[in-house]
């Protein structure tokens, strides 16, 4: 789907607007329908651990921290070679996800790896979007678009990653860019689709630097990005979706964050590396 100009000035026009304003807690309520969600805790290994047994230890360390009381669903999304060890040393309670695929079934895509790759070892969650994928190896949005409707496609499930970087920041453009971000990689995706998709918001300028959005600034994009899904898919769906927060979250910063209303989680970096300081993330307090 191609996108005018004319929806490129729109957006800009409206995100001078776009300003953080503090949102009350709730449990779990959407901004504008009394809809709960289950929050959802991800880590993203990115290219760590060195070894398929500093893998295996990690991922059981973590399981472990995952109890009946735990208040949130949790997933893992780490490198191709691990992922078999990882499902296998995680059981049923953590879901295991790749951090990206091919969305080629199959052909002559040398380092590809497809979605029924992934689905024949029983993975059947993938990231989509990440900021380093988007900056590091120039993927576009429509080629992040392609890699969503492949995973949905083959009845697997995304977390579509957006997010601006600090220069879009500091010119107030977050809500524009979001904006564009979200419609162009959901584009072609049907409603009765939108419940295999989780949207993770990670503000460039916050992944890996330790500086973190306050809970105010990520409620505020999440409430605009829950707002952007009601216009997409209508309010159902829009509440129905669960939005997390990427950008060095922490033990120190979860429980806030958590707090908001519109914010249902977490896709956390450097602290998934470390299984007692996920374990705090996992069994935040609410």
């Amino acid at each position: 789907m191609k996108f005018s100009a004319g929806l490129l000035l729109s957006a800009l026009a409206t995100s001078s607007a776009f300003v953080a304003q503090p949102s009350p807690s709730a449990v779990r309520l959407g901004s504008t329908e009394m809809y709960e969600r289950k929050a959802f805790i991800t880590g993203n290994w990115k290219l760590n651990p060195t070894s398929k047994d500093e893998a295996i230890e990690l991922a059981a360390g973590i399981a472990g921290a995952v109890t009946d009381d735990s208040p949130c669903d949790v997933a893992l999304f780490v490198p191709f070679p691990y992922i078999e060890s990882v499902l296998e040393a995680v059981g049923d309670k953590v879901i295991v996800g790749a951090e990206a695929i091919t969305p080629q079934l199959s052909g002559a895509y040398t380092a590809g790896v497809s979605p029924p790759m992934l689905k024949s070892i029983g993975c059947t969650w993938s990231l989509a979007g990440h900021s380093e994928r988007r900056t590091i190896f120039k993927e576009t949005d429509e080629e992040i678009n392609e890699q969503c409707k492949m995973l949905i496609e083959q009845d697997m499930n995304v977390v579509l990653c957006i997010g601006e970087t600090l220069e879009e920041f500091e010119l107030e453009l977050v809500g524009a860019v979001c904006e564009i971000q979200l419609k162009k990689g959901l584009a072609d995706i049907a409603r009765e689709d939108l419940d295999k998709v989780t949207i993770a918001y990670e503000p460039v300028w916050a992944i890996g630097t330790g500086k973190v959005a306050t809970p105010e600034i990520a409620q505020s994009v999440h409430e605009k990005i829950r707002a952007i899904l009601k216009d997409m898919y209508g309010a159902d769906s829009a509440d129905s979706t669960r939005i997390l927060y990427g950008g060095s979250v922490s033990p120190d910063s979860i429980d806030g964050l958590i707090a908001k209303p519109d914010i249902d989680g977490g896709l956390v970096g450097g602290a998934s590396l470390k299984s007692e300081l996920f374990e705090r993330i996992i069994n935040f307090e609410s």
